[in-house]
């Protein structure tokens, strides 16, 4: 059986659980804190890895593409290759060009320090660039890009409620508040995956919280 090891707390551990949930693919997990993760299997000390029966895997995009070749059923992935390339292109641009981006954020909305002015500015202007970028590609139709779930919407219903909440938070405006991201979320938080996997991503959330405020 396959072990997901990370932590719930990670967008990146949960576009991955996300697409086993949804492909029916039997796992199991293995809580791995940062700092506590497994050398030979993540040698830069990154979640999530994967344990398999042949060895172990590390970075999450490598991670979907093995688990859909592996496994596939209920495909998040066209069989079409052009529509498939479509699917990872849209991985890319939120991952590389928004979620990436927004992580210079993250200090000082969701853990408590403070960033730059310069970092502040550099990154709005960044941000405002690839988000009107990311809406020529993005469908919502009423997934990512149409009518079936993909591997693009396993990181879109990570990725974007982090986008979202940075931004209103150190900017004072959620910079995807002219795109359809709420109802999209919404929808998305509908499926019973999602469900449970935000329900495992609040109480990792908090555990981490208290971990973090006991070694404070």
């Amino acid at each position: 059986m396959l072990t997901l090891c990370g932590f719930s707390a990670s967008n990146y551990y949960n576009k991955v659980k996300i697409a086993l949930l949804e492909k029916g693919v039997p796992f199991q997990e293995e809580l791995a804190w940062v700092g506590q993760t497994d050398e030979q299997a993540s040698p830069l000390g990154k979640v999530p890895y994967l344990r398999t029966e042949h060895g172990n895997l590390c970075e999450s995009a490598v991670i979907m593409e093995y688990i859909e070749h592996k496994f596939p059923q209920n495909p998040l992935l066209p069989a079409d290759p052009f529509a498939a390339a479509k699917v990872r292109e849209l991985v890319t641009f939120l991952e590389l060009h928004l979620e990436l981006v927004a992580r210079n954020l993250y200090p000082q909305a969701f853990f408590g320090g403070q960033i730059s002015d310069s970092t502040k500015e550099k990154t709005g202007i960044q941000l405002e660039k690839n988000v009107a970028a990311f809406a020529k590609l993005a469908q919502f139709k009423p997934y990512m890009l149409g009518d079936n779930l993909s591997l693009a919407d396993c990181a879109a219903a990570v990725h974007l409620p982090l986008v979202s909440a940075a931004t209103k938070i150190v900017y004072g405006r959620d910079f995807l508040a002219d795109l359809p991201v709420r109802d999209y979320l919404k929808h998305m938080n509908e499926r019973p995956t999602l469900q449970q996997v935000n329900a495992d991503r609040k109480a990792n959330t908090e555990l981490l919280l208290a971990r973090a405020k006991a070694k404070a």
